[in-house]
C-alpha cells in the first residue's frame, strides 16, 4: 500500500487572515505577479506571508508592498530580496479603475491570498474599507451567536 499523498492545496495558497477582521471587501480582482524563480519555489513550500501587504498604484503600473517571501533555502547568489516591491500584472483599465478608486480616499488595496492558477502565481486583491473598532465587536457578536445556534442545532439532532 503507498502513502497518502499530502494536500498539495493546502501548502500552496497563503492567506491574508487579517484582511477579513479589519477590512469590508468591496470589489475583488485576479492579477497576476512578476516573481523570480527562488520566489515561486519559497511561495510552493509555504513560505510567505502577505498579512502586512498592501497595493500601491505609482506611475499607471501596481505593485505589491510589504509582502514577505522568504528567501529560498537552497538559493545561491542570486536568491531574492525578502521584502522587494513586486508588479501586479492587471489589464490597464482595471489600474485605472483601482487607480480612481484609491485617489477619491477611503479605500485600501489589499491582497486576500496568494495561490497557484495551474503554473502560475496570482493574486486575490481587494478594494478595501476599513472596519471601525464597533464593526469589528459586531462582526464577532455575529460570529458567537452563529457558533452557539450551530450548537443548539446539533444538539436538538
Amino acid at each position: 500500500m503507498s502513502a497518502k499523498k499530502k494536500d498539495e492545496a493546502r501548502y500552496t495558497e497563503v492567506r491574508n487572515a487579517k484582511a477579513l477582521r479589519d477590512f469590508f471587501v468591496d470589489e475583488r480582482f485576479e492579477a497576476g505577479i512578476a516573481l523570480k524563480g527562488t520566489e515561486v519555489k519559497s511561495i510552493r513550500a509555504g513560505r510567505a506571508q502577505i498579512s502586512d501587504a498592501f497595493g500601491r498604484v505609482d506611475k499607471n503600473e501596481l505593485w505589491l508592498v510589504n509582502a514577505h517571501i522568504e528567501l529560498y533555502a537552497f538559493g545561491n547568489t542570486n536568491n531574492h530580496d525578502a521584502r522587494r516591491t513586486r508588479k501586479l500584472l492587471l489589464h490597464r483599465h482595471q489600474i485605472r479603475k483601482i487607480a480612481q478608486a484609491l485617489a477619491a480616499g477611503g479605500r485600501a488595496l489589499v491582497p486576500l491570498r496568494l495561490y497557484f492558477k495551474d503554473a502560475l502565481v496570482k493574486v486575490e486583491i481587494a478594494l478595501c474599507t476599513g472596519k471601525q473598532l464597533f464593526d469589528k465587536r459586531d462582526t464577532l457578536k455575529k460570529k458567537v451567536q452563529d457558533r452557539e445556534i450551530e450548537k443548539a442545532l446539533k444538539y436538538r439532532r
